[in-house]
């Protein structure tokens, strides 16, 4: 696909309302236009209230379950959520040849909030009866090469893989794709730089809110009685509420239809988008992704996302391995990773309202190298220190400290930073790309490069460290772990990095050139 021939809708001729002072800053939004714009935060809080709840518990069960460790989650990421992802987008691409948008909207978060509530309330605390016993997978991984010594602890957990295969699935497939894809229907580029950095800088207090709630459900079964697990009772109150934020989040969802879309002022379209059928594209899901992968546009767009996932995964996963040996107990890893939430939220709000102002002053280009920019930099101090650490055991000990704290600390130090940046900068940038795409590829071919090309990323690192663990454990008397790869992953970390940044000139040229033929040429009227 020529990109020059999508419908480009990157109105650089909208005047932008004028702001001044403080509300420039922090809410660059008209009075009237709260109708739209505060619908669409709470949404998004509440769905990224739910992700973020999911993503610290599934890290929780996972690295903390009997015979497990965080080296599980490479396995997982590539062998379970990868094909889940893939089957996920074949669904919902025939499916939204089906359904409206709305519908699909329900059906695709309706299966979701569904399971989550039913594994707080009827899947744990049956686990006796659905799970193997801890000994007998403990002596299959003692019996069998070490080479299956991870992927024999997903089995013996295969109720918390299907937990962390759903969860995971919800940041592709709820936040980014559903979401977004909405947003990306509603809004008009003029709307879309200041919406979505008052969308950001809203949902960074889903991060305080989850931090906050995780520590103090982690912390009420202390003082429960004998013989009633602690991690049971937090459970079911985190899972509870997530249930509730996604049945809340339909409503509001269905409140935005009835009531926003059907204001001019809002929404110029002559029909709601995708409640008519007479108009619907006889373009198929093989054809879409036939045209995705042969459009340069949508593959750099993919790229950016691959980067990203990759790049990102490589420091997390040996990150939560040196925070498992510090926190081995369930409770108290989801208290340690509830505060990690709610320290990245607090940093996201400062670096949201600064990447907010960046967005709107700098072009697209320089916006999204800050994000890669960043990345490359903490990655590679992080790195440094696992791979030198033992160079500061004196250093260290001299103040109190010892490496896997110290390792523990700058970890998370760093990835609140990138986190941080990513939601700030790096999510509206990747948005912002989407706009061009006609209504058939802002649907499908967002499907197959959000949901597919962000499990590929993370499926990419997990498949190098995955890889490197099996092959090694072959020849290994004992399981293997991440730290022992650390200098492999690092130098795959390097050039990842320098892809992305790559990939990012590349598609900065692209959008340059096509506003300038846009600023040449009247914008063709639908």
């Amino acid at each position: 696909m020529n990109t020059t021939n999508l419908c480009f809708t990157m109105e650089t001729t909208d005047q932008q309302p004028k702001f001044k002072g403080l509300r420039k800053i922090f809410f660059p939004i008209e009075t009237y236009e709260l109708k739209k714009a505060l619908p669409m935060s709470i949404i998004f809080f509440f769905v990224l209230f739910n992700y973020t709840c999911v993503r610290n518990i599934k890290d929780s069960l996972i690295v903390t379950a009997p015979n497990s460790g965080a080296e599980v989650l490479s396995f997982l990421k590539l062998y379970l959520v990868m094909p889940s992802a893939v089957l996920f987008m074949l669904v919902y691409a025939k499916a939204s040849d089906i359904l409206s948008n709305e519908k699909l909207f329900y059906a695709t978060l309706s299966p979701f909030i569904l399971f989550f509530g039913a594994f707080g309330f009827l899947i744990y605390p049956n686990l006796d009866i659905l799970h193997p016993a801890a000994s007998t997978v403990a002596a299959w991984q003692a019996n069998y090469s070490k080479a299956f010594y991870w992927p024999l602890a997903i089995v013996g957990n295969w109720s918390f893989a299907l937990f962390f295969i759903l969860a995971e699935l919800w940041g592709s497939t709820i936040l980014s794709l559903s979401f977004w894809q909405f947003a990306n229907q509603i809004c008009k580029m003029s709307e879309a730089k200041r919406f979505y950095a008052f969308f950001g800088l809203v949902g960074q207090f889903a991060l305080i809110f989850v931090g906050t709630v995780g520590e103090y459900f982690s912390k009420v079964p202390e003082n429960l009685p004998a013989g009633v697990d602690p991690w049971g009772v937090s459970l079911r109150w985190l899972m509870g509420m997530v249930f509730v934020a996604g049945v809340l989040t339909m409503c509001i969802y269905r409140w935005i239809y009835t009531n926003v879309l059907t204001d001019k002022r809002f929404y110029d379209k002559s029909e709601l988008p995708g409640v008519s059928r007479k108009k619907k594209s006889n373009v198929g899901f093989w054809q879409s992704l036939k045209i995705m992968i042969t459009s340069p546009y949508l593959g750099l767009i993919a790229a950016l996302i691959i980067c990203y996932g990759t790049s990102i995964n490589l420091i997390e996963a040996l990150w939560k391995g040196q925070a498992k040996i510090l926190y081995p107990n369930t409770n108290d890893f989801n208290i340690f990773m509830s505060r990690y939430v709610t320290y990245t939220g607090i940093v996201s709000l400062i670096i949201v309202v600064i990447g907010g102002n960046l967005l709107r002053m700098l072009k697209w280009v320089t916006a999204a190298m800050v994000t890669p920019a960043l990345i490359f930099l903490g990655g590679s101090l992080f790195f440094a220190f696992i791979l030198f650490r033992d160079r500061f055991v004196n250093v260290l000990e001299s103040i109190g400290s010892n490496p896997v704290s110290c390792a523990v600390v700058l970890g998370m130090s760093i990835i609140i930073l990138l986190k941080s940046t990513k939601y700030a900068l790096f999510d509206w940038t990747k948005e912002m790309a989407y706009i061009p795409l006609d209504e058939e590829m802002k649907v499908k071919g967002k499907v197959i490069v959000d949901v597919v090309g962000g499990r590929v990323g993370k499926a990419g690192g997990a498949l190098m460290q995955s890889t490197l663990m099996v092959v090694i454990g072959f020849f290994s008397a004992s399981a293997v772990k991440l730290i022992d790869i650390a200098p492999y992953l690092s130098a795959i970390f390097l050039v990842v990095c320098g892809l992305w940044m790559f990939a990012v000139k590349c598609l900065g040229k692209k959008i340059e050139a096509i506003t300038a033929v846009q600023q040449s040429t009247p914008v063709q009227q639908k």
